[in-house]
């Protein structure tokens, strides 16, 4: 158990945050009204289902499709970069990249790229982080703030859309700055063909529970279907493979909002911090506590939920704990051979900062 909780630091802060916290305000009836269970119940759903696509080989094959013609580096980089851009707006930034940084350090190093590698993966995970903005599923903090705020699905839209992008150009900018030559993919990876009808079982589980997330029906419903049929198709594997870390995450910091809440002093304090301030300060709270945990922390304490999505999402970028899935990046290549740490995260820093910059002066001056 101490070496679960050492593996998952963001986890353990949530846990003791919300536990330190009843010591304050202690457990009564109130706590039933902290938990949104309807958000914890689709980040459940939508992560038992992107498992179930990369089991059938779903997101191979769309890679192999997507490098069928490349043979130039830039267009290869290009290719990695907006797989990660695109992929993240339905299967979340942090699969994306589970997913395509390793194949790109793989594809990279067998083309004699080596020299890209470090650049790529920044790139992607930056890619990841900013295409998972504009969607409500795209990332975990946009699933809960878009539920939580009851926001309608053309807001959510028109807020994010200028910002995404903005995005996709400045990385298209430093896509075109990496030095270009010749690359030759070959025909080494082949994928099989998907089983058609688990594919289209986990597909129209997907399109369910999308609705949930556009409240056209109940999560209820969609819940007890998505798993009995997982159930019934004996994928017990796929029930395992679930991020439960990031649900109790949201667990205990649900508990620590909550009760933050109800001390008067502590929630006057960051409700006056916070007023007409929203998205600076929750760009900057990202920094330290990453922006999953920011906007749980945050929304409990304005109704400006536009200046949160906005502010969340550009601080994703900047540290590398300003988004989760930043990490799950770093930790790939520092695992790959002949990894250069050091020169990673001078790179990664630099990269984000620059980032960060650019599109937070562009939310203050346009939102």
């Amino acid at each position: 158990m101490i070496a679960y909780l050492k593996r998952e630091k963001v986890l353990s802060i949530a846990l003791l945050l919300g536990v330190v916290s009843c010591f304050f305000v202690l457990p009564d009836a109130g706590y039933r009204d902290y938990i949104d269970v309807r958000v914890l119940a689709l980040l459940f759903c939508l992560m038992l289902l992107v498992k179930g696509f990369q089991s059938v080989g779903l997101l191979d094959l769309l890679t192999v499709k997507m490098f069928g013609k490349v043979s130039a580096a830039r267009s290869m980089c290009r290719t990695l970069i907006l797989l990660c851009f695109f992929s993240s707006m339905v299967i979340t930034n942090d699969v994306a990249l589970i997913t395509f940084v390793p194949f790109a350090i793989l594809a990279l190093k067998k083309c004699g790229q080596d020299k890209l590698v470090i650049r790529v993966v920044v790139l992607q995970t930056i890619a990841a982080n900013l295409g998972s903005m504009l969607t409500p599923i795209g990332n975990p903090q946009n699933l809960y703030l878009f539920s939580a705020s009851a926001m309608p699905i053309g807001t959510f839209f028109q807020t994010m859309l200028p910002l995404a992008a903005l995005s996709l150009a400045l990385l298209m900018a430093a896509v075109f700055l990496l030095p270009d030559g010749e690359v030759r993919m070959g025909a080494e990876r082949t994928a099989d063909a998907l089983p058609a009808n688990e594919t289209g079982i986990y597909g129209l589980l997907f399109l369910l529970n999308l609705l949930v997330v556009f409240r056209v029906i109940s999560w209820i419903p969609a819940l007890i279907i998505t798993v009995s049929i997982v159930l019934l198709m004996r994928r017990w594997n796929l029930l395992q493979q679930v991020d439960y870390a990031l649900l109790l995450t949201f667990v205990g910091f649900f508990v620590f909002v909550g009760n933050l809440g109800r001390i008067p002093a502590v929630s006057e304090t960051i409700a006056r911090i916070l007023n007409g301030r929203e998205i600076l300060v929750s760009a900057l709270f990202s920094q330290f506590l990453s922006n999953v945990p920011a906007a749980l922390l945050l929304s409990g304490f304005t109704d400006n939920f536009a200046g949160l999505l906005v502010g969340t999402n550009v601080g994703g970028l900047g540290t590398l704990i300003a988004s989760m899935a930043s990490l799950i990046s770093y930790k790939q290549y520092a695992e790959s051979e002949n990894a250069t740490k050091g020169k990673y995260f001078i790179t990664f820093t630099l990269y984000n900062v620059v980032g960060l910059v650019l599109l937070l002066a562009f939310s203050m001056l346009y939102y």
